[in-house]
């Protein structure tokens, strides 16, 4: 380890009349006493506020390492406040649950963006949540969709116990999601689509079982008669603008009796959206008589936001991002639901 960046960073703050306080040194490992006491005198920070910023191996137990190293305490010190001992035991106790699991699940994510993990942080984080409410381990497999063809699709999904297609933008890698849906629907995989992910669930439904073979998205293709999913006509032509835009909570109403109804144990629901294209509903009879469950809408515009199909174990596509709304201490219910069907699956299947 060597402490020179740090100093010089110190001396360039101090440069423009800024004097730290405190430093939080990253570091993979525990600051040596040694390295600790040259890095106090050479910025003049007091050795006790020189605080190993450690790498873990969970997230969450960062609280617990700043904690440890009385970090807290030093803040309060320096803003010269009071407070009440801090509550750990939320983080103690899903630290422990994903240390001391009671099984673990593999999870394949389908997506095209998956070499840049960051743009699925905010979902990679809400299937941990779910993992940690049912004290399960979570093993990610990455599958990004541009490679699943025909004869892949099979083997590259042969570890997971479920199937989560990720939401995205544009056509490219929309074949392969659909492969994922087809294979997840015929072999009573758990499935779970977001978004876009959704709408390559009613892709694949309306082809290969509502016989509307040349079904796709008006997202992929100019207007033709078999897009299922398209703009509402008062979006038309307006593209380009982020006025043709769902953003922000929106209400659904699930219907009575279907596994999203008692998922989240409630007729009504608000979700957070980001999309601009929907299930045209001139379309839903069909899909609708050919077994696919149109199990939440929207009440206002009378959007198609949640389906599911009867006769899987666990099949769920929603238009709206649950894991926006997903906390380590309050896991979204949909999560929590995809992690205990994994789970299931994993021990009723031969998948071990």
């Amino acid at each position: 380890m060597k402490t020179k960046p740090t100093q010089h960073s110190v001396g360039k703050l101090r440069e423009i009349g800024i004097q730290p306080d405190m430093l939080i040194c990253r570091t993979p490992e525990p600051l040596p006493d040694k390295l600790r006491e040259k890095i106090a005198l050479f910025t003049n920070v007091p050795v006790d506020a020189v605080i190993d910023g450690l790498d873990v191996d969970f997230l969450y137990e960062i609280p617990l390492v700043y904690h440890k190293q009385k970090l807290d305490d030093k803040i309060i010190e320096l803003l010269q406040m009071w407070t009440r001992r801090p509550k750990l035991q939320n983080w103690v106790d899903i630290v422990e649950a994903y240390k001391e699991p009671i099984d673990e699940i593999t999870i394949a994510f389908v997506g095209k963006y998956v070499n840049q993990r960051d743009t699925y942080e905010s979902l990679n984080e809400a299937l941990v949540h779910g993992c940690i409410a049912c004290n399960l381990r979570l093993n990610l497999i990455y599958i990004n969709s541009e490679e699943i063809t025909e004869k892949t699709v099979g083997p590259m999904l042969a570890p997971a116990h479920a199937v989560l297609v990720a939401p995205g933008f544009g056509e490219r890698g929309t074949e392969g999601k659909i492969l994922a849906v087809q294979h997840a629907r015929e072999q009573q995989i758990p499935f779970f689509g977001i978004c876009l992910g959704m709408q390559m669930a009613v892709i694949e439904f309306a082809r290969n079982v509502a016989n509307l073979k040349d079904a796709n998205s008006g997202e992929f293709r100019s207007p033709h008669d078999e897009n299922v999913i398209d703009l509402m006509p008062e979006q038309q032509g307006q593209q380009n603008t982020g006025g043709s835009m769902r953003l922000g909570a929106y209400t659904a109403h699930l219907r009575e009796g279907t596994q999203i109804a008692q998922i989240y144990a409630k007729p009504e629901i608000r979700e957070r959206h980001r999309h601009r294209y929907e299930v045209m509903n001139e379309f839903v009879p069909q899909l609708e008589s050919a077994g696919l469950v149109i199990s939440g809408r929207n009440p206002d515009r009378d959007l198609v936001e949640t389906i599911e199909l009867a006769d899987h174990p666990w099949f769920i596509g929603c238009q709206y991002h649950p894991e926006l709304k997903s906390k380590p201490f309050a896991p979204h219910p949909l999560f929590v639901s995809f992690s205990r069907a994994s789970l299931h699956y994993k021990q009723n299947s031969s998948i071990r």
